[in-house]
């Protein structure tokens, strides 16, 4: 199944930079699967919580047999392996040294407590979007049924 990923990073970790950390978690998606695409690397403003560095983001397609939740649990390991904190104490939409985010795997539809398919905000974060329409431009939202290059350009509007 072809699934997009998000990633971000503004802290510096256990590869280096911002974007030594992203470099380095793209050849780490290959033992979830096989890394189809990856974007640019996008520096980008925080969202919500402002008082951060900036952040390095970008998208990957990932071609994986791993089911879903499968795939979330792995890329949440490869959170911790990078020192990511998600645990209560950490600040909502504070800064980290990776976040992966599942946007969208196939045309998968799901709403559990552990994991909601597509991803409920990525048609709402140029963040997200940009990289993503960098790689995957024709992909379609399995809910809105609309491309991420469309997506993107109504963010834009």
């Amino acid at each position: 199944m072809l699934a997009a990923i998000a990633l971000g990073s503004n802290l510096e970790g256990t590869f280096g930079s911002p974007e030594e950390n992203i470099r380095a978690a793209f050849l780490r998606l290959s033992a979830l699967g096989e890394v189809k695409a990856t974007s640019s690397l996008y520096v980008t403003t925080p969202v919500g919580y402002l008082d951060q560095p900036n952040f390095v983001n970008a998208a990957a397609l990932l071609e994986t047999q791993l089911a879903p939740l499968e795939l979330l649990r792995g890329l949440l390991a490869i959170e911790r392996e990078f020192g990511r904190d998600r645990s209560a104490n950490a600040i909502s939409k504070g800064p980290r040294t990776l976040d992966l985010d599942l946007l969208l795997y196939g045309e998968e539809v799901m709403n559990t407590e552990e994991l909601t398919l597509p991803h409920p905000a990525m048609h709402e974060r140029r963040f997200v979007l940009e990289p993503l329409a960098e790689i995957a431009p024709t992909l379609l939202h399995p809910t809105l049924q609309i491309t991420i290059a469309e997506l993107l350009s109504a963010l834009s509007a």
